[in-house]
C-alpha cells in the first residue's frame, strides 16, 4: 500500500472519529438555528457597512465607531448562543485532535520515531544537532 492510500484512509479515520462526528453535528445544529443564522447574518452586514465607511474618503468617524459598537454587539449575541457554544467547543476539541495528527506526521517526515513523535519538541532527538530542527 502507497502513501497516498494511506492518507486517503486516515482521512476516512478522521471522519469517523467521535470528535470529528460531533463538530459536524453541532454545525448542523448551528446551520438549522434560523435565530443564529439571523444573528450572523446581520453582523455579516454590519461587517460590510463598516467597510464601506471606511472606504469613503469623507469617512465619518463617529459613524465608524457606532457601526463598530453595534457589529460587537451583534458578536456577543452570536458568541453567547447556546449552539454556537456547543460548535465552538467541539470545534476545539476536534482542531486539537487534528493538530496531534498533523504534529505526528510533521515530526515522523523530520526523522522522529512515529510511536514519539507527538511528544513535543525534541522527543524524537537523535542526539545529532545537525539535522535538528531545534530543541523546545
Amino acid at each position: 500500500m502507497d502513501i497516498i492510500e494511506l492518507a486517503r484512509q486516515l482521512g476516512g479515520a478522521i471522519q469517523e472519529d467521535e470528535a470529528y462526528i460531533k463538530m459536524r453535528a453541532s454545525e448542523q445544529v448551528s446551520e438549522e438555528d434560523t435565530e443564529l443564522q439571523e444573528l450572523i447574518e446581520e453582523y455579516n452586514i454590519k461587517r460590510f457597512e463598516i467597510n464601506a465607511e471606511a472606504a469613503k474618503t469623507d469617512r465619518n468617524d463617529e459613524k465608524m465607531q457606532q457601526l463598530n459598537r453595534e457589529m460587537r454587539g451583534l458578536y456577543a449575541k452570536v458568541m453567547s448562543n447556546d449552539h454556537m457554544k456547543e460548535y465552538n467547543a467541539a470545534k476545539q476539541e476536534f482542531d486539537a485532535k487534528l493538530q496531534k495528527v498533523l504534529m505526528i506526521i510533521q515530526n515522523c517526515a523530520m526523522g522522529d520515531d512515529p510511536e514519539t513523535a507527538d511528544m513535543g519538541p525534541g522527543a524524537g532527538c537523535t542526539g545529532s544537532c545537525s539535522t535538528c530542527g531545534g530543541c523546545g
